[in-house]
């Protein structure tokens, strides 16, 4: 089942939140701490209780949240060269490694999708590691395609 966020489930988030950046740990040494995650206990306790940014997350048959998708909404509207449009960002999409390959990360985006639908978007965005082949293979099977590209020089 997929539902809102609740107070209850922050330890878990926390939880989830150590998988997936341990796996951009793996990818970008440069970049990530291993050991770490992108939230805060504190700040994870502020992302549940902030309706403008839903968390949606994946609880199954024994009550256990297995995944969870990080939202923003993102508006033009009062910048003079874009055209005024609403989309919902995926901050993060986190399925837990032992449910990874079962449909849950799919149930998460299509849920996503439905909700920015309900709320006038015109788009669902996200940031994915061009080097984390899987995710970018799983979300150009559910029909995104790159907007655009962004590149780096690292320096020595």
């Amino acid at each position: 089942m997929i539902r809102l966020v609740e107070t209850r489930d922050a330890q878990r988030l926390s939880e989830l939140l150590y998988q997936v950046h341990a796996i951009h740990a793996d990818l970008r040494p440069d970049l990530f701490v291993p050991g770490e995650k992108k939230f805060s206990d504190q700040e994870i306790i502020e992302r549940i209780e902030d309706k403008e940014h839903p968390i949606f997350v994946y609880e199954d048959e024994a009550g256990l949240v297995q995944g969870y998708v990080f939202c923003n909404y993102i508006e033009t509207k009062d910048k003079p060269n874009l055209v005024a449009r609403k989309e919902l960002f995926i901050d993060d999409l986190c399925v837990d490694a032992s449910q990874r390959g079962k449909g849950v990360g799919e149930l998460l985006y299509r849920h996503v999708v439905k909700i920015a639908k309900e709320n006038g978007c015109k788009s669902v965005t996200l940031h994915v590691w061009s080097d984390n082949a899987g995710a970018v293979r799983f979300y150009e099977r559910l029909g995104m395609q790159a907007q655009y590209v962004q590149m780096e020089q690292v320096l020595e």
